[in-house]
Parts: C-alpha cells; structure tokens; sequence
C-alpha cells in the first residue's frame, strides 16, 4: 500500500462514520415516532379508559381539528387506511407529510447537505387556513363524513 491508498480508506472510513453520525438525530426522531406509533397500535384508542377524552369535545360537543387522531394512527398501525381517512383525514395527512419530509431530511443528512425548511408567513398562513376549515367543516351537519 502506499500513502495515496491509506489516505483515501482513512477517508472512506471517516465518511462512512460521518454519515451515520449525522443520520444519529434522523434515526432517533424516526425510533421515538414509531415507538408512539407502536404503542398507540397496541393499546386500543377506541376501548374507553385508556386514553383522555378531547376537553373541547367533552365540553362544548365540538370536534377539534385533533379529535380522532389516535384513532387514526391506530388504524393507520393496523394497516386500515380507509379507517383512518374516517377517524381524522387531516391526522392522515399529517403522517404523510412527516413521512416525506423524514425522508428528505435523512437523505440530505447522509449526503451531509444542510436540512432547511423555509416556512413563509404565507405558507403558514395557509396550514392554519387549511386546519380552520378542516374544523369548520368537520362540525357542520354536512360535514358529517369527517366525524371521527
């Protein structure tokens, strides 16, 4: 071996553990979201006792843009996507959304460019639009269809 060859198996290595040192954070997001997700598959939302009622819901009969949400991880655990869109359609939504950005922010991780995600007013405008109609619609007679 000569010098030229140690060099770059030195970085090889150094690149390799870099890369897995800056998918550290990713993985951990990704293991603590799947543990919740596997604890909210095992433990029914739907059998009473085991989770708090939504205070808004109990209180005033309004379903909050939340309500339904467990039910829908725990439909979307079991492999019931259909189930779930019924229990919280913009919960299911919020899982796709975090789904691809994960993975975005993993692979730029691993190729270690730097993970930035520019939210505007504007666009944070809309989310809050989106989730008020979202609310306004599910608690309207003709919104009935996104009960949970």
């Amino acid at each position: 071996m000569n010098a030229e060859t140690d060099t770059s198996a030195a970085t090889l290595t150094s690149g390799a553990a870099g890369s897995l040192r800056r998918l550290a954070v990713p993985a951990g997001v990704l293991a603590a979201v799947g543990v919740g997700f596997a604890y909210v598959g095992s433990v029914d939302p739907n059998e009473p006792g085991h989770y708090p009622a939504c205070p808004l819901l109990h209180y005033t009969g309004i379903y909050c843009p939340g309500c339904g949400g467990l039910r829908s991880a725990h439909a979307l655990v079991h492999g019931d996507l259909t189930a779930a869109l019924g229990d919280n359609a913009l919960a299911v939504a919020g899982y796709a959304l975090f789904a691809v950005l994960w993975v975005v922010w993993a692979v730029r991780a691993a190729r270690g460019l730097p993970v930035r995600i520019d939210l505007g007013r504007p666009h944070l405008w809309a989310v809050g639009a989106v989730v008020l109609v979202f609310t306004v619609v599910r608690n309207l007679p003709a919104g009935g269809w996104l009960h949970p």
